[in-house]
């Protein structure tokens, strides 16, 4: 009796420090993964402003062309001026000289021409010069612009392929829980709850594994767009006490899942990222179980790469 005592003593000291070591192990993750999906968040933040940035600085190019033209237009119309009344004094100089026959200019008249003439011509030998530069710089800025545009009809039509590609890769999951749409320069890859997991749940299901090995065929394809994963919950709280705590550990948990499933494919590990947005961000109200339902999904946004065009503003 004594050593059966001592025996369950034992397992039951070994099993408090199993658990104790397993819970620390879950705190750690926990606090990496959180830390990791705010900085993927802001990350995502930055890339969506600096696109918008890219527009502005494109629509303020633009801008500024335009603007250049018009100065160049005027100041043309100046030169133009300038050079008939040039010709004008210069034709009233040549008559002047024809009427005097000892060939000298000695009356006023004949001196405040001259100085006219001068200051007339040194006038536009000046804006002539402002022409050049402003012809120059309006020629550069409307390099500029049409490179930019060019890039960036490009970056559109690359995303437009691709989620058209997207479309028919995974047709056959269309009423399956997952669509595929573009908006302001990403496209983005819905895939529901009923697709992926079974409620509550961090492991995919087979049918969601099928799916994401084909959106990762497409993804290989592509490599100059970045992938980032987000997972997010309706608002209902998380029960227990298990190694899911909270709807944050659910949302990031999940992403992390579909990472995985990812990678398993030729997608450089550095293009993707995974985030958690908890119940944080809902494409529905939660007031019903249909929309909550709409709300537990996973997000894959998929971000052209604007290392070309940032370069093209950064070096004129």
């Amino acid at each position: 009796m004594k050593n059966l005592l001592i025996t369950l003593s034992a397992l039951f000291l070994f099993s408090s420090c199993v658990s104790s070591k397993m819970y620390n192990e879950l705190e750690a993750k926990k606090k990496e993964c959180d830390t990791r999906s705010e900085e993927l968040a802001a990350g995502n933040l930055a890339l969506t402003t600096r696109n918008a940035e890219l527009e502005n600085m494109l629509n303020e190019l633009r801008g500024s062309a335009i603007d250049l033209a018009a100065d160049t237009a005027r100041l043309g119309t100046d030169i133009r001026n300038l050079r008939a009344d040039y010709m004008k004094m210069v034709s009233r100089y040549d008559d002047m000289m024809k009427t005097n026959t000892d060939g000298t200019i000695n009356s006023e008249a004949a001196r405040q021409l001259i100085r006219d003439l001068q200051k007339t011509r040194e006038n536009l030998i000046q804006k002539e010069d402002e022409l050049r530069r402003k012809e120059a710089a309006l020629n550069q800025k409307s390099a500029r612009v049409v490179e930019l545009e060019r890039m960036l009809n490009a970056k559109d039509s690359t995303m437009q392929a691709l989620k058209n590609n997207l479309v028919n890769a995974l047709i056959g999951y269309k009423d399956k829980g997952m669509t595929v749409e573009m908006k302001n320069g990403k496209v983005y890859v819905m895939l529901e709850e009923r697709l992926l997991f079974a409620t509550g749940s961090t492991v995919v299901d087979p049918k969601g594994v099928e799916a994401l090995r084909e959106l990762g065929k497409v993804l290989e394809k592509n490599p100059d767009i970045n992938v980032l994963i987000e997972g997010h919950t309706d608002n209902v709280p998380m029960k227990g006490a298990g190694e899911i705590k909270d709807n944050w550990d659910l949302s990031v948990m999940r992403a992390t899942s579909v990472v995985k499933i990812l990678l398993n494919s030729k997608i450089t590990p550095a293009r993707i990222t995974a985030a958690g947005r908890g119940e944080f961000v809902p494409i529905e109200s939660n007031e019903t179980a249909e929309l909550r339902k709409k709300n537990r999904r996973i997000e894959v946004i998929l971000t052209p790469k604007l290392d070309e065009i940032l370069k093209v503003l950064e070096t004129n």
